[in-house]
């Protein structure tokens, strides 16, 4: 593992995390073209999350700041934001730390990976034509997430757990149908991002951390990765809020669906490939039995061996 490709996979975390494209699933297809298939490279999709963390933790800095102080001083709002982002977190927490194991055995593949892309993408273009007909577009605030909306998004959020899903598309998406403006369904998906990327990154580090810090060059990839994925989710939060105001997420979901009718074309030709290649191995010629009289042959003019 080269600090070259850390770079790579932290520009893409970073670029990725909070469109809603699945930044697992795009880190997913990175490593697979860069031929990393071991448990450390695995590790370091996961946990290269924290520095797009960190990211979402200094952007919204001051409203954190706010939400801690109203929350000493008992502030309702304060309250019931901290207690929707506790409840939004907590299903997807769960089923992740049910299933775990077989998400990354089962699921972690280009295939898994492009079906998810190309019915995300579908259903983004689906509820925004919806709510373009519609003259309500929903609560403007982030303190308008109540506790049935927020349950409503960590339902959603569930979904996000298979990758290419996209944990910011399932959680917008969620916050849109239960009632919220995209602005303030990107905003709480933002301030959900600190628990739920925040746990997943120590769960997988107390797992399988050892593994990515005793392959070689595996604790210089992870600081690589984390700096970059961190500058790079910066800049990207800030244009993405100013960009779903005026477009929405329409064209994230046509992304998608190219992307994904591609890496599924690419896939399945590459696991009929062998099946030909074998086929063809196996199919007789017209000398193959002539052949197969000269080898033995030649084989028993050989002495054995012990």
């Amino acid at each position: 593992m080269f600090w070259f490709d850390a770079v790579l996979l932290g520009v893409l975390e970073g670029l990725t995390e909070f469109l809603p494209v699945s930044s697992t699933g795009h880190l997913i297809l990175l490593g697979a073209w860069l031929g990393h298939e071991s448990e450390a490279a695995k590790t370091l999709d996961i946990v290269i999350q924290l520095g797009a963390v960190l990211a979402v933790v200094v952007y919204f800095r001051e409203r954190l700041a706010v939400t801690v102080r109203g929350i000493l001083r008992r502030d309702p709002d304060s309250l019931r934001l901290a207690l929707a982002i506790a409840i939004g977190f907590l299903p997807a927490a769960l089923v992740g730390l049910l299933f775990h194991k077989g998400i990354k055995a089962y699921l972690f593949g280009p295939g898994p990976v492009a079906v998810a892309l190309i019915a995300g993408g579908f259903l983004m273009i689906g509820v925004e034509s919806a709510r373009r007909r519609r003259p309500d577009q929903g609560a403007p605030r982030v303190e308008d997430v109540t506790l049935q909306r927020a349950l409503a998004i960590g339902f959603a959020q569930c979904f996000a757990l298979w990758p290419g899903a996209s944990r910011s598309m399932t959680t917008i998406v969620g916050g849109q149908l239960s009632g919220l403006s995209t602005a303030a369904a990107a905003e709480f998906s933002f301030l959900l991002a600190i628990p739920t990327l925040g746990a997943a990154t120590v769960f997988d580090l107390a797992r399988n951390g050892r593994a990515l810090l005793d392959a070689p060059g595996g604790a210089t990839a992870l600081a690589v990765g984390l700096a970059v994925s961190f500058a790079v989710a910066l800049l990207v939060i800030a244009v993405f809020l100013r960009y779903l105001k005026r477009y929405g997420l329409a064209p994230f979901g046509w992304y998608r669906i190219a992307l994904g009718a591609i890496v599924l074309w690419l896939w399945l030709a590459s696991r009929s490939a062998p099946a030909e290649a074998g086929a063809a191995a196996a199919q007789p010629g017209p000398h193959s039995d002539v052949a197969a009289a000269g080898a033995s042959a030649s084989a028993g003019d050989q002495p054995s061996r012990p």
